[in-house]
């Protein structure tokens, strides 16, 4: 099962955006989009989740055309976490993951437990009652991780694998709740899930991700295993400065720009 982007042409205005533009994301394994910015990585993730409409192209999810399931079929089978998520209203964090229950039925009971358990995933156990607004930014994305992931919570279900789809989920988190998100985010890729996340951390990505594309000016100039992506050779390419993969010890990748000033 997996969820596959074909001859993708997004045009927001006039302006065109993405040109031509593959992806195969598998189930079962970690996929991350990278890119410098502007390079239309957030664009191509919306287009995936459905929020942006290809002008060319299509996007299937597990075997089906998207732009042909209902909204409450698609948000039964995968879950969005953007860039940001602004309220203007004084919900609870409780609240806000109850927005993630929508689709399911169950009753207050096992909502309540749900909310428990994944609130405990993002390291926000005591955090239920809070107003969201009352939190730091950090605290304010790992509860959005927590929305998104209680919406398919159990990684494989009756129509096939769920799909996390996050846009830069550790942007405003510190080292400690980096590693907390993207272990999480691989263990539900391990446990038959699929998921996709645009990155900016190149380290994190080669510790993490099974596969990447490496988008470059709204185009894929390269895709396949972690290891056959982040080369020297195309990420110098593509980000435009010299930067050389280095292997630390425990078979560990990290990533240095050359000539740096520090």
């Amino acid at each position: 099962m997996n969820l596959t982007a074909r001859n993708l042409h997004v045009i927001l205005g006039s302006h065109p955006v993405l040109h031509g533009v593959d992806l195969t994301a598998m189930a079962g394994r970690l996929t991350a989009i990278i890119g410098p910015n502007g390079s239309g990585k957030t664009t191509l993730l919306r287009a995936l989740t459905g929020e942006l409409r290809p002008a060319v192209g299509s996007v299937t999810l597990n075997g089906q055309d998207m732009a042909r399931l209902q909204p409450e079929t698609l948000a039964r089978r995968r879950a969005v976490l953007p860039q940001q998520s602004a309220l203007s209203f004084p919900f609870t964090v409780a609240e806000i993951l109850r927005i993630g229950l929508i689709a399911h039925a169950c009753d207050d009971v096992e909502a309540r437990a749900l909310i428990r358990a994944a609130l405990a995933k993002v390291d926000l156990p005591e955090h239920s009652g809070r107003f969201y607004q009352e939190l730091s930014g950090g605290e304010q994305q790992r509860v959005q991780l927590a929305r998104a992931l209680i919406q398919v919570w159990q990684p494989v279900g009756d129509q096939g694998p769920r799909w996390l789809l996050l846009d830069e989920p550790v942007s405003s988190l510190d080292i400690a709740h980096q590693l907390t998100v993207m272990r999480l985010a691989k263990n539900y890729a391990r446990a038959g899930g699929g998921v996709i996340a645009v990155m900016h951390d190149l380290n994190l990505t080669a510790m993490f991700a099974d596969h990447v594309l490496l988008m470059q000016q709204g185009r894929a100039s390269a895709e396949g295993p972690t290891e056959t992506v982040l080369t020297d050779r195309l990420l110098s390419q593509a980000y435009g400065c010299d930067l050389r993969i280095r292997h630390a010890p425990g078979d560990g990748v990290w990533l240095l720009p050359q000539g740096a000033v520090v």
